[in-house]
């Protein structure tokens, strides 16, 4: 294996710790979901794979750009490390093990294994996997310096309820006006899973409302599904994937 050094974001859940597995914790990465450096088509992109709805691993490559790796039609044991012939190869990670860690599937469930296969470790949400772990749709992996994000869009339609990072049930408090708007928005992807949202014009025209109506719903709608803080280009595109993946919107709307 890969003479690596500790992990800097290794914390200590001691306060006399010594070496892993006393570093048993770290802190956690933010997770590659997140929309605030996405762009509009990688976003684009992650609204196609999850209506796909196989399992996928959603991280950055080296040099920053999206990488979404569907697991159908994989064998159902992948390695992941630093060589070049692991199935996740994270070739420009110095922090990443040659042979890091492995996943595995039974049936339709996903596990990430570390048996000792890695110096620096392998966390999920921050807890370090110490021999294997099932993976959940959303579940982070921490490798080296890499964050790889498990999406299993099938598991959350199933099992989740309609939510938003910013609280339950977000459906029922939108307004019909705002609800009108938001299906408006997200309509071009009935077309195309790589189509941009809709321009506040189109949604005038389709609701016969003003523009400035639009964009009062909108602002609310930001604000709602918590995308306010983004840059001004990548808040609709950011909206409209919010509300496809958890269901605010489905596809009958469109």
């Amino acid at each position: 294996m890969g003479r690596d050094r500790p992990h800097p974001r290794w914390r200590r859940i001691h306060p006399f710790g010594g070496p892993p597995p006393g570093y048993a914790h770290r802190d956690v990465a933010d997770s590659p979901l997140h929309s605030h450096s996405a762009t509009p088509r990688e976003l684009g992109e992650r609204i196609a794979a999850e209506r796909g709805g196989g399992a996928f691993l959603l991280y950055r490559d080296g040099g920053g750009g999206q990488v979404i790796l569907p697991l159908d039609g994989l064998p159902d044991r992948i390695t992941i490390g630093r060589r070049p012939s692991n199935a996740v190869a994270l070739d420009w990670d110095s922090e990443v093990s040659r042979v890091h860690a492995a996943l595995e599937r039974t049936g339709e469930e996903w596990t990430v294994v570390d048996d000792g296969l890695s110096h620096n470790g392998t966390y999920v949400g921050g807890e370090r996997v110490t021999a294997r772990r099932r993976l959940r749709d959303g579940d982070v992996i921490a490798i080296g310096g890499t964050s790889i994000a498990f999406c299993s869009p099938s598991e959350s339609s199933t099992s989740m309820a309609t939510v938003t990072s910013v609280g339950p049930h977000v459906a029922e408090l939108l307004t019909p006006a705002q609800r009108r708007v938001l299906i408006a928005l997200c309509r071009p992807f009935k077309e195309s899973t790589y189509s941009t949202p809709a321009t506040n014009q189109q949604i005038a025209d389709e609701l016969v409302v003003s523009v400035d109506a639009v964009k009062s719903n909108l602002r609310a709608l930001f604000s709602a599904f918590g995308v306010d803080d983004l840059p001004q280009n990548q808040k609709r595109a950011s909206l409209a994937l919010c509300a496809l993946r958890t269901g605010v919107v489905s596809r009958r709307d469109l």
